[in-house]
């Protein structure tokens, strides 16, 4: 998706530890013009999937799920939790999450509730590294019985391993920008 890719481009930094900043309008500060380009494209490219509902994992991927939920004719978001909260009641789908960012693990979770045999889950998230936050969201998935459409990724490190291992796993992965090399000094290239 071009649009991304500029916006990457212009005002993303690239810090030391493969470290892609994109807080200016993707992750901190969010533009919901841009949001809304990149639901269109999702919807493009997952139309005709049936996606009934999508999930993501807070935090960075909350944004961008619900302005792409309008394109699936407002399929319900849900998220995984990262901490334990006394609001979620009841049974939990639960997996274990490395966070590549905050370098710790989570327990994320999701309440049975909203998962299920009925649904055709659109995993969406902001960032696709090692792959770790989406195999665990992939794990919920298999274990509620619903049926994983596939992943809608605004951006991939291509040149760290977890894009290549989910697609091995037989997951669709459609990512909006796939940056192949990236350094302090010569900026971001993408994967055309």
């Amino acid at each position: 998706m071009e649009l991304l890719k500029q916006r990457i481009r212009n005002e993303g930094r690239v810090m030391a530890g493969n470290v892609l900043k994109v807080d200016s309008f993707l992750n901190h500060q969010m533009d919901i013009r841009l949001f809304g380009e990149i639901g269109r494209e999702f919807r493009r490219r997952f139309d005709g999937c049936g996606v009934n509902k999508i999930l993501t994992i807070e935090a960075s991927g909350i944004g961008i799920a619900c302005i792409t939920a309008q394109y699936f004719d407002d399929a319900p978001v849900v998220f995984a939790k990262k901490n334990p909260t006394k609001n979620i009641a009841g049974e939990v789908y639960t997996s274990r999450v490395e966070s590549y960012t905050h370098g710790r693990v989570y327990d994320v979770i999701v309440s049975k509730r909203f998962l299920g045999p009925q649904d055709r889950i659109l995993i969406i998230d902001d960032f696709l590294a090692n792959g770790c936050a989406l195999m665990g969201l992939i794990e919920i998935v298999r274990a509620s019985g619903a049926s994983l459409v596939g992943a809608g990724i605004a951006i991939e490190k291509g040149f760290q391993e977890g894009g290549h291992l989910i697609r091995q796993m037989g997951v669709r992965v459609e990512s909006l920008a796939i940056v192949d090399a990236m350094s302090e000094e010569g900026g971001v290239v993408f994967r055309d």
